[in-house]
């Protein structure tokens, strides 16, 4: 019986033993597959400088969560997003881009909000004199003007409906020089390889190179708006839809409003 018993002692302290030194080695490991959670976020490339401010912000609140950005031509990101790419969550440029993935039921129902709105504005490089409107961009001093490309970039697709509607696109599309992305028209003038652009106040912001001629009248293009959405694709959805809920959060808010951004 004291055999017995003596074998029961010993058995109930390997057991002790191996609960003591086993769950310090299990638990880290739970640890590391909490932290692995990854979201792509495909988003317009005027929205870079401040999208990259709100992700330290977030990240401090939420270091388990690995944020990385696709900034691109509006366009160009559906493109990509129709072709596969794993995005978890879309910010366009304009409605349409976003208006195709709804239609086609690649939205996470309910998910969709505007971020932001933006405005229009002529550009010139800070020692460009001699350009005070639209109309100047006509004279035979202004040889380039820059402008998003206007099949993919939505900047490119409200110049050209400005130009339109001042009477003056025709004119002036022999000098009209196309980017990929806004922040390529940005570049151009601040090199001065285009003696004049059309990007999006933020942008002009950003820069010390250039200066802002006139801001477009509104009533002359399209609203120009963020849209922003989770993709049913996301293999991440609820992180996706806690992101989606801080860029509407007040921390995000004055991170946009302090870059230029309009609030909806």
């Amino acid at each position: 019986m004291k055999r017995r018993q003596l074998f029961t002692l010993i058995g109930m302290a390997i057991t002790s033993l191996i609960v003591a030194v086993g769950l310090p080695f299990l638990t880290p490991s739970v640890v590391v597959a909490q932290s692995n959670t990854n979201l792509l976020v495909s988003a317009a490339a005027s929205l870079k400088d401040v999208m990259e401010e709100i992700k330290t912000s977030y990240q401090q609140s939420q270091p388990n969560v690995n944020i990385r950005y696709n900034f691109g031509a509006s366009g160009a990101l559906l493109q990509q997003i129709q072709q596969g790419a794993p995005v978890d969550v879309f910010i366009s440029a304009a409605n349409k881009q976003m208006d195709t993935l709804e239609r086609s039921g690649q939205l996470v129902p309910d998910t969709r909000s505007i971020l932001a709105k933006n405005r229009l504005v002529l550009i010139v490089p800070n020692n460009f004199t001699g350009v005070s409107s639209f109309d100047n961009l006509k004279d035979s001093k202004i040889k380039k003007i820059s402008i998003g490309e206007t099949r993919s970039v939505p900047a490119g697709q409200y110049a050209e409906q400005v130009l339109q509607k001042l009477g003056i696109y025709a004119q002036l599309k022999p000098k009209l020089v196309y980017a990929n992305n806004v922040r390529q028209v940005l570049a151009a003038v601040e090199s001065g390889n285009a003696d004049a652009g059309l990007v999006y106040m933020t942008d002009a912001k950003i820069s010390n190179n250039v200066k802002v001629v006139v801001a477009a009248d509104e009533k002359y293009h399209s609203p120009i708006v963020y849209p922003l959405a989770v993709l049913k694709t996301s293999k991440n959805t609820q992180a996706a839809r806690d992101f989606v809920k801080f860029l509407s959060s007040e921390q995000a808010k004055a991170v946009l409003q302090k870059s230029g951004f309009i609030l909806p």
